[in-house]
């Protein structure tokens, strides 16, 4: 069995090729699912936060023309004759949320693309960077990326990143030299940026991101353990990187007193177990937050523009596997094999927690202290931070994935307008920085496209009134419990969906496949 599990990792991490051999297609949209773009659009009445930062106001009308943001009228009383009214008063409307890591099933937990869409969109993300959405000869992600643009797909506005190698004719990519004509590939394909996995030696990845950014094309590192003697995340940026997912390559580039990581005797990478495990003890070999080592790396990040897209949610289950396995959503939204999936396996990547107590709960808790001091101190000094999910994995489902991002942004220390702030205008800004262009939505100004999020509740007060089952809560004139919140509508494109459909949709994804099951 451990044979068969370290095969199927080794896969994984080396062969991303071999992912997703069968992924469904994407079905067209069907008449009637989404409404318009209109020749003239009318939202009448929202409270506005706009993505910048500003401070919510209303009532605002805002007027959409086609796709596009015409007007904003502060104070309402619009009078103007439109094709559509939505009738928000008492509602808040922001800019669709941008998710800056996203990925999208494989045959083995969730084989059709448009269940993952369908919740992102019923939660209000209206664009995904993709880090990927697939791999290899197969890879879907030009294809999807041109019918979510040519809105023939029900889905958010797709950007495709992919890794080096991984499409293409060119196979391994061994030299600087095959490296800048991978890259110089991919651009032509309408790929948007590269992840990288740290695989690359110094000189090639210094090749790879030199050319990327010739070619208008962005990156972002998952800077894994196993090249992180050569390339840290301080390395990664000297080299040109423009972000930082997840918490890979940071506390090596803090180590207190060796320079590379003081691993146990039986550590083993790959036995899932063992790496996660012991990942929370790499806090107790950093110094603490506000020492000058901290500081000075801190700085060197903002001096280079670097973006971080924490994902802290995708490890959160390391904090409390109970509750995560417990999700008050999983029953009726999480697909029986996205389930299966997340269950303790030996082969499924992310299910590590084979036999997880209490101790290595204890040091998540504490390994997540100092990576919230290192994220809030870093946008605290004018860094960038952004809202990324990476769905799919350890009992994190498209949709309710993302807000929980933004919840454990909260957590970390950003301020309510700040989290909206990293969910829209900084993700956006994230991913157009490389095109050196200002991204054409992410807030709500006028010119802008009309991707907008609606919600009866104000997400200010409390994030949870994004989740798709909503806020549950006692009305206390009543006694009685009742259920508040959830996205109303998401606008993408100046099309209208309406979010409790599409949540519909899904539920019957997943009582279908139950039902093939029995």
């Amino acid at each position: 069995m451990l044979k068969t599990f370290l095969a199927a990792i080794i896969v994984t991490l080396t062969a991303p090729a071999l992912a997703q051999p069968a992924m469904e297609r994407v079905p067209d949209r069907p008449a009637g699912e989404g409404e318009g773009p209109f020749e003239t659009l009318l939202i009448r009445g929202a409270t506005m936060i706009d993505g910048t930062g500003a401070p919510p106001e209303g009532p605002v009308d805002i007027i959409v023309r086609n796709n596009r943001i015409a007007a904003i009228a502060r104070g309402g009383g619009a009078d103007i004759a439109a094709d559509r009214v939505i009738e928000a008063s008492g509602m808040y409307i922001m800019p669709g949320f941008v998710d800056t890591h996203g990925h999208n099933g494989d045959p083995a937990k969730a084989p059709q693309p448009s269940y993952g869409f369908k919740l992102w969109l019923a939660h209000g993300v209206t664009s995904v960077r993709g880090v990927g959405f697939g791999f290899g000869p197969n890879d879907p992600s030009i294809d999807q990326k041109r019918r979510s643009a040519a809105n023939t797909i029900t889905a958010p506005r797709l950007f495709a990143y992919t890794v080096p190698g991984a499409v293409g004719p060119y196979g391994p990519i061994d030299s600087a030299e095959k490296g800048r004509d991978w890259v110089r590939w991919i651009k032509a394909e309408g790929y948007d940026g590269i992840k990288f996995f740290n695989n690359e030696p110094p000189h090639i990845l210094e090749a790879i991101l030199d050319e990327a950014e010739r070619q208008g094309l962005g990156s972002v590192a998952h800077l894994g353990q196993r090249g992180v003697a050569d390339v840290n995340a301080r390395k990664a940026v000297e080299l040109g990187l423009d972000g930082v997912t997840h918490f890979y390559g940071h506390f090596e580039s803090l180590l207190d007193k060796s320079r590379l990581p003081q691993y146990p005797a039986d550590y083993n990478y790959l036995d899932e177990q063992s790496r996660f495990a012991w990942v929370a003890r790499l806090a107790d070999h950093v110094g603490e937050p506000g020492s000058e080592k901290w500081n000075e790396y801190i700085d060197y990040l903002i001096d280079n523009d670097v973006t971080l897209s924490p994902t802290f949610n995708i490890y959160s289950a390391s904090r409390d596997v109970m509750k995560a396995r417990n999700l008050e959503w999983h029953d009726k939204y999480t697909l029986p094999s996205l389930n299966s999936f997340y269950e303790p396996s030996l082969t499924n990547h992310g299910s590590y927690y084979h036999d997880w107590t209490s101790e290595d709960e204890t040091a998540w808790r504490a390994f997540y202290r100092k990576w919230f001091d290192l994220t809030r101190e870093f946008k605290d000094r004018g860094g960038r931070v952004t809202a990324g999910s990476d769905p799919g994995y350890i009992y994190q489902t498209w949709g309710f994935a993302y807000v929980g991002e933004l919840e454990m942004l909260r957590e970390a220390g950003l301020t309510p307008l700040e989290v909206m702030q990293a969910a829209t205008i900084n993700g956006a800004r994230e991913i157009y920085d490389s095109k050196g262009i200002e991204p054409p939505m992410g807030s709500i100004t006028v010119g802008k496209l009309a991707d907008l999020v609606i919600v009866p509740e104000n997400p200010l007060a409390n994030l949870k009134v994004l989740y798709g089952t909503g806020h549950t809560r006692l009305n206390r004139e009543r006694n009685e419990l009742e259920t508040i919140g959830g996205v109303r509508w998401t606008i993408k494109d100046g099309i209208v969906f309406d979010a409790p459909k599409l949540l519909e949709d899904v539920a019957r994804m997943v009582e279908q496949q139950k039902a093939a099951q029995e």
